[in-house]
């Protein structure tokens, strides 16, 4: 039962990690620029023919809705979403652990000790108090 919750808050977490990340589209451009070839190879060579063996041909510009080309629409978004899931999880969501793990690394600043005038007055003030 705890691994089921475990895994059943991770894919949340994951997906409302990828939501932010979509609704970024500036960083998704940077990141796209940066790595466009390799992301779009990846794409176009490993994870559309994997979808196609599990599903079939992903190719929706067969359809119309009267003379507008809705299917060259839906193969559009259905491009950016593989595309964004890929720059997501393999470059994206590596680095963010990455980055917690060296946050984690750093050690916080020693917290500065009381000076020494503070601890004459709180004596003085205590003893002023007991009489």
């Amino acid at each position: 039962m705890s691994l089921v919750s475990d895994t059943k808050n991770i894919t949340v977490g994951l997906v409302n990690e990828f939501k932010t990340f979509v609704a970024k589209g500036n960083v998704s451009v940077i990141i796209g620029a940066a790595f466009g070839d390799i992301v779009k190879s990846m794409v176009k060579d490993v994870i559309t023919p994997l979808i196609g063996m599990v599903g079939g041909k992903p190719d929706f510009s067969s359809i119309h809705l009267g003379p507008i080309l809705i299917g060259n629409f839906i193969n559009a978004v259905v491009s950016f979403l593989i595309l964004a899931a890929v720059v997501f999880f393999v470059l994206v969501k590596p680095m963010n652990h990455l980055m917690t793990k060296l946050k984690k690394a750093e050690v916080p600043p020693p917290t500065p000790s009381t000076p020494e005038d503070v601890l004459l007055l709180r004596e003085i003030r205590d003893a002023l108090k007991s009489k």
